[in-house]
């Protein structure tokens, strides 16, 4: 694994981003999934959060690049399950004459 940084400006949807991130669901979701990847339903149980909520959170959050999917397995009964994983190791928030910067560090596959 190695690190990547990426930058965010306001016209690329930092406020927006930003806003995301400072949910507490979303917060919760991306903690719990720091150390080790996941299931929804894991991260739902783990966290009191609703199984649509998790649901919706987490494809928002893939889509973002905040979460990454660690990895898919078949359970006994046929379905597919998916295990998430945070990408995010730190995250860094400027304001000023320029706008608004956010810059995450985040995990790559190396």
């Amino acid at each position: 694994m190695s690190y990547q940084s990426l930058k965010y400006s306001q016209s690329d949807n930092a406020i927006a981003l930003l806003h995301e991130l400072s949910d507490e669901v979303s917060y919760r979701i991306i903690s719990s999934t720091f150390d080790s990847a996941k299931t929804i339903t894991q991260i739902s149980i783990e966290n009191e959060i609703p199984l649509s909520s998790t649901y919706k959170k987490i494809k928002k959050l893939v889509k973002s690049r905040i979460l990454r999917i660690e990895k898919i397995t078949i359970d006994k009964s046929g379905k597919k399950v998916i295990f998430y994983k945070s990408k995010i190791q730190n995250i860094e928030f400027k304001i000023g004459v320029q706008g608004v910067t956010l810059e995450l560090n985040s995990l790559v596959s190396t």
